[in-house]
């Protein structure tokens, strides 16, 4: 059974929790993740079945120099019927402590202890059911690193997921294969010596610049959690990511549906141009779109024209057509998911037709080169750069 934890109001405001979730000490002392959850009071229309997304749970998981404040989403997942789950990812924004390296690790799979605290906390802790899986179902979603991470939990974990969701994922290295094989052994010299030691920083401010509502974007959040110009890069842990880039690269075979979404371009420059406000301007988006297929047999890929690096951050516009994206999938996803083992499963209606998925997919096989296996504005918000 799962051990009880104590929820408490949120930063959020109404309808949104939040529990510490205490994790192994390091060396920099006590560590701890936190899960907030959005919980708001029922309506009618809550009660009504034939929601996509019944007897399902999301958990959200940030990217780099980042954390969880995106009530939008959170309002999303819900009105599709599921509940929604975010984690602060130990030494970042609700989970960070005073004395630690902000975002420090120095392995993706040190993540795992996170993780299952979490998906123990939702009822879907690895030991929860000894003989069967959680009658309720598991949607993961990852931003930029946070997608990166998940993908590669996942791959490693299979049976527990039924679809992962992927927003702007960082796959791949922004100079491509070639740039990661060149630049890995430098990094990891770097990582030998000094560990903690700060990589030059190469974020001018710009991804901020345009989602924050100080600048030319129109979202609130802490620019303590989430900074301007991002944290420093510690040389080991862009060597964790480097190498989670590699294991991408050799193609993952994770047992669930998988959808990807990213911008339709990439601005990658030194200076501000106008066309960073509906691009994105973190990662080489066609690179993403390519390594995405390299994570699953089943894999859909949808390109949103004008996205920002985080979608659900762009314009209103962009972001009413990435949440229609969101829930056509899920009817197709979750329908073709294994049946729920005790219990009849919620109503499951056909795909609405309403016209084509933009982007691409790849269904069949295992993946190249393996083998076949397993709101703008909130209460509670206070006034970044992530991956």
């Amino acid at each position: 059974m799962s051990t009880p934890v104590e929820w408490r109001p949120d930063v959020l405001g109404a309808g949104f929790q939040q529990a510490t979730l205490a994790l192994a000490p390091d060396a920099e002392g006590d560590v701890v993740a936190t899960l907030v959850r959005y919980e708001p009071w029922p309506r009618l229309a809550d009660l009504r079945p034939g929601h996509p997304a019944e007897d399902t749970d999301v958990l959200y998981v940030h990217g780099w120099s980042d954390y969880f404040f995106q009530t939008e989403l959170a309002r999303f997942w819900h009105e599709q019927g599921a509940r929604f789950f975010a984690l602060d990812l130990r030494k970042y924004g609700r989970s960070l402590r005073p004395g630690q390296t902000p975002g420090f690790v120095d392995s993706l799979d040190t993540y795992d202890e996170d993780i299952e605290a979490a998906l123990e906390a939702m009822g879907h802790g690895e030991h929860e059911h000894p003989r069967r899986p959680p009658h309720r179902r598991l949607i993961l979603m990852g931003h930029s690193t946070g997608g990166l991470t998940l993908s590669l939990w996942a791959d490693r974990h299979p049976g527990r997921a039924a679809a992962v969701v992927l927003n702007s994922p960082w796959l791949e290295f922004q100079a491509h294969s070639t740039g990661r094989a060149m630049i890995s052994p430098f990094v990891d010299l770097h990582a030998r010596l000094d560990p903690k030691a700060p990589l030059p920083n190469v974020d001018f401010g710009f991804y901020t610049r345009s989602v924050s509502r100080t600048l030319d974007g129109e979202w609130d959040y802490d620019l303590t959690w989430r900074p301007v110009r991002g944290f420093p890069v510690p040389a080991a842990w862009l060597t964790a990511v480097l190498a989670g880039h590699a294991r991408v690269a050799t193609g993952l075979a994770i047992d669930a549906p998988v959808l990807t979404l990213v911008s339709a371009r990439s601005t990658l420059l030194p200076y501000w141009t106008d066309d960073m406000l509906d691009s994105d301007i973190v990662l080489q988006v066609q690179d993403i779109a390519v390594r995405a297929l390299n994570l699953a047999p089943t894999v859909t890929v949808a390109r949103l024209d004008g996205a920002l690096h985080d979608v659900f951050l762009s314009r209103p516009a962009v972001r009413e057509a990435a949440y229609r994206e969101v829930a056509r999938w899920l009817r197709g996803a979750l329908s073709a998911s294994r049946p729920l083992p005790a219990g009849p499963p919620g109503p499951r209606g056909p795909l609405a037709a309403r016209g084509p998925l933009s982007g691409s997919s790849r269904t069949g096989g295992p993946p190249p080169g393996r083998r076949p296996s397993g709101g703008p504005s909130s209460p509670g918000g206070r006034p970044g750069s992530s991956s």
